[in-house]
């Protein structure tokens, strides 16, 4: 593995981390598309601290994108509060109105410079290791990782400083303020840290590859888990498993690394969409098959115990009556009786059914119950 292999994966690994953290705030607000929003309308704010500075390097680009991140936001609460469109439809009225601003910009006074558009929407991690960071005669490393890694420790110490209040706030904003932890303030102060995270990683990775480092991780971490401390964890592994591993498709298919380390993320979403021990989809299938035998029992139960002691009771309990008193299919009843026999709910008699004392109990304890 050569040194610019380890550099490139270097930042990879620390721009999935700085995108997961405030990445998972976004999935629990359900604001996961305002990554997008303002991972797009940022744009503007770029290219006008760009003529600005006549720097790409110049610091006051992360800042004109916060900026606009936060204008971004602002502008959809406004849009929100009329109550005339919902959150999603002010946000696809706002970003794509600021993004075209900046790519009219761009096209007509930035077009022979590295701020072009496809640099924006797909970045490239291969040039990361060219931009050096020097002090001196010193050689730092790939400025984008110190820019990362700054960016990374200012989110680590935002979310560790308000972690309580905006926990609180994300899960009751009423109650937050209420207590006077000010949720509005957490909201902008929040929405900044991911404008500023977004642009400094749209330089290295591109817009595409921020937005699905941002809800792709944290998504799948949700998936996983109901605990906000783990949820972050799991999403800053993810994320980091995702660009290593995609780094490596890349390598192997000699394809865009940014594409591939997307298209992996997307791959570990869609194994915790299937295999979530409680939420996947399997597990979702298996419980509701579940309850849907263990309901079919217990109206079996029900039936047996209503009719129990009284003259029609020998043919209420036959087996093929089920099937027109309960419409049930022949194999479906057949299959209730098999497994209400196995656990001892019932027992067969000459074709018949009664229940158990434990048959009995479940039907009891069913009907008072409801």
């Amino acid at each position: 593995m050569t040194d610019f292999q380890i550099e490139i994966q270097l930042v990879a690994l620390v721009v999935a981390a700085a995108c997961a953290l405030p990445g998972t705030f976004l999935i629990l607000r359900q604001m996961a598309m305002m990554s997008d929003a303002i991972s797009h309308a940022i744009l503007p704010g770029i290219v006008v601290a760009f003529f600005l500075t006549g720097s790409l390097s110049s610091p006051l680009l992360i800042v004109g994108a916060a900026l606009t991140g936060v204008v971004t936001v602002a502008l959809v609460e406004v849009v929100t509060r009329t109550r005339l469109v919902k959150e999603d439809a002010a946000i696809g009225l706002v970003f794509p109105a600021l993004f075209s601003i900046g790519v009219i910009l761009i096209g007509r006074y930035a077009g022979d410079v590295h701020l072009d558009i496809d640099a924006v929407l797909l970045g490239e991690l291969a040039l990361a290791p060219f931009d050096r960071w020097t002090v001196g005669s010193m050689d730092m490393g790939p400025r984008a990782l110190w820019v990362m890694g700054t960016v990374a420790v200012l989110n680590v110490t935002f979310l560790l400083v308000f972690y309580k209040e905006l926990k609180l706030a994300t899960f009751d904003a009423a109650l937050a303020a209420t207590l006077g932890f000010m949720p509005a303030a957490l909201h902008y102060g929040l929405m900044t840290l991911v404008s500023v995270t977004a642009v400094a990683a749209f330089d290295a990775v591109g817009s595409i590859l921020v937005v699905a480092l941002m809800v792709g991780p944290p998504a799948a971490a949700h998936l996983l888990t109901d605990k906000l401390d783990r949820m972050m964890i799991l999403g800053v592994g993810i994320g980091t498993t995702g660009a290593v591993a995609g780094y490596w498709l890349a390598h192997i298919l000699d394809a865009s690394i940014a594409g591939a380390m997307a298209t992996v993320v997307g791959l570990l979403f869609g194994l915790a969409f299937l295999f979530a021990p409680h939420r996947g989809v399997i597990a979702v299938r298996r419980r509701r098959n579940r309850q849907r035998w263990s309901f079919a029992q217990k109206m079996l139960t029900i039936h047996l115990h209503q009719h129990e002691g009284l003259p029609e009771a020998e043919w209420e309990s036959r087996i093929d009556h089920l099937q027109e008193h309960l419409q049930w299919s022949a194999a479906f009843a057949e299959r209730v009786v098999a497994q209400s026999l196995k656990k001892a709910l019932v027992v067969r008699t000459n074709g018949k059914l009664e229940l158990t004392s434990t048959g009995r109990r479940l039907a009891r304890e069913t009907v008072v119950g409801n």
